[in-house]
């Protein structure tokens, strides 16, 4: 499958009805997962709130984790090194564990497990990945999928506004700093590593408020301030971070490309944004004449550190 078709796919993922049976018993959620994977994680954890959420993008595990903890595995692969070490751990203890994979060795020593379709790069199937976990733990968040589908298949077919971002980061030759906010944090960190992975530049991610106790300084006063190319996800319902946003381009003399999410939903508006980076990371890198699905490297890495 070419790689724009991947990400023609998302629009169908959302619509990816996959769910497990948990009950009610579980007194904390653990997601385990890396890279492309792990991501779910991490956006997932900013959706829901009714019980803790902890990640673990590692070998380990945390030392509370037992029989009162779902443990939801991830990986697209099935044979991530690191979510087997951290599963087989969760196993050990009396965890419910739980997995989400398209095969592998996480699906022959997991009972239980969503099986999502193969052929994809793991960052391309997102949607397959996130939605079992949405759809068992978070479901009322489904809400418009519909209106997430048209929403989607509308940028597929008309992703200029994307194409024109690209352009301008390529022209500047910038480091891409995205800036987000609660509850699309993780999304920031999804445009990072799909700038990494896809156009094969080195990106920064961060948040607002927290961006404000810290980098602030570091954006007026950096190295090469003029080789960083700064996003920041606009916010139309908080006025304190709207606010944020204004004063501190003014008060670090920084001009911010502000990229608005569409939808009414949170769920229009994350899948929306999700959807805005993997277009922008794409051409740029045609832009760069660089192979979006080549991860040689990190293949390479993986082979040697498991000799």
């Amino acid at each position: 499958m070419e790689f724009i078709e991947e990400l023609r796919s998302l629009k169908e993922q959302v619509k990816f009805e996959a769910k497990f049976d948990v009950g009610n018993d579980f007194q904390k959620v653990v997601i385990a997962g890396m890279g492309g994977s792990g991501i779910v994680g991490r956006i997932f954890q900013e959706l829901y709130s009714d019980k803790p959420v902890y990640l673990v993008n590692d070998y380990n595990i945390p030392n509370f984790v037992g029989r009162d903890t779902l443990f939801i595995a991830v990986s697209y692969s099935g044979n991530t090194e690191e979510t087997l070490s951290a599963t087989r751990s969760a196993i050990k203890k009396r965890a419910r564990v739980v997995a989400i994979t398209s095969g592998g060795e996480l699906a022959q020593i997991v009972d239980e497990k969503a099986i999502v379709p193969k052929g994809l790069q793991p960052r391309s199937g997102l949607g397959y990945m996130l939605m079992p976990i949405i759809n068992t733990l978070a479901p009322q968040k489904r809400s418009t999928i519909e209106k997430t589908y048209m929403l989607l298949d509308r940028m597929d077919k008309d992703n200029t506004e994307m194409r024109a971002m690209a352009e301008r980061i390529n022209k500047s030759k910038g480091i891409p700093v995205i800036y987000g906010y609660f509850p699309f944090g993780a999304v920031a960190y999804r445009w990072k590593t799909q700038f990494n992975e896809n156009a094969k530049v080195l990106a920064h991610s961060s948040s607002f408020p927290e961006l404000n106790h810290n980098e602030t300084m570091a954006l007026s006063e950096t190295y090469r301030k003029g080789g960083v190319f700064v996003i920041a996800f606009a916010n139309t319902n908080d006025s304190r971070i709207a606010k944020r946003i204004l004063w501190t381009q003014r008060l670090t003399k920084s001009r911010f490309e502000l990229v608005k999410p569409k939808g009414t939903s949170t769920f229009e508006r994350l899948f929306y944004l999700i959807h805005y980076g993997d277009y922008v990371s794409h051409h740029l890198s045609l832009l760069r004449k660089v192979d979006p699905t080549d991860i040689s490297l990190i293949e390479q890495l993986k082979r040697s550190v498991s000799k």
